[in-house]
């Protein structure tokens, strides 16, 4: 797949999980895609816990909130925490939560041109997933993303449904060029 068919492809889809288990070698092309993301100073301050098995995915999924126990159903969950020792600050401004999100754009398109499903679980009890995980104190749940293929057929219909609903602003919106307030095009 190109570039930007995996870009636009790429959506979250929480309810359509198998619990099929995901060969190693694709795991590994994904947190290697992660891992190739580019940080400030190269710190790479991401770290990336997998959770596999039902017994481990059913405790952690405790720590989510109700809208996200579809959890329960994927091979694997992926948990990505970042420690702000591994950060570099400029003029006030830390970049550790920016890079781990450079690393999780990376594993997102690389599981969506996979064929793999993702949908970022960002509300959840940080305290008790670092207890469960054994996560050191310094280092931050950035958040936490299943990793599956689709349940069945119906995943790709939602995709396409999923995806037509979704919008973004106009180029024009949101670029300026030489100065604020100027838009228009390049």
């Amino acid at each position: 797949m190109d570039t930007f068919d995996v870009i636009r492809k790429r959506c979250s889809l929480k309810l359509h999980l198998s619990k099929k288990p995901i060969e190693p070698e694709k795991i590994e092309q994904v947190l290697d895609a992660a891992r190739l993301a580019p940080s400030a100073s190269n710190k790479q301050p991401w770290r990336f816990v997998l959770v596999q098995g039902d017994e481990a995915i059913d405790e952690l999924a405790g720590a989510f909130n109700e809208t996200n126990q579809e959890v329960r159903e994927a091979p694997l969950l992926i948990v990505i925490c970042a420690r702000e020792e591994d950060d570099v600050t400029h003029d006030g401004k830390p970049y550790y939560l920016f890079d781990a999100g450079l690393a999780v754009e990376n594993l997102l398109l690389a599981a969506t041109d996979l064929g793999l499903v993702t949908h970022l679980i960002l509300s959840f009890d940080e305290g008790e997933i670092k207890r469960i995980l054994e996560i050191p104190d310094e280092y931050r749940v950035v958040l936490t993303t299943p990793l599956a293929y689709p349940a069945d057929s119906s995943y790709d219909e939602a995709a396409k449904k999923r995806l037509g609903q979704r919008t973004r602003k106009e180029l024009a919106e949101i670029t300026h060029y030489g100065k604020w307030g100027s838009g228009g095009s390049a």
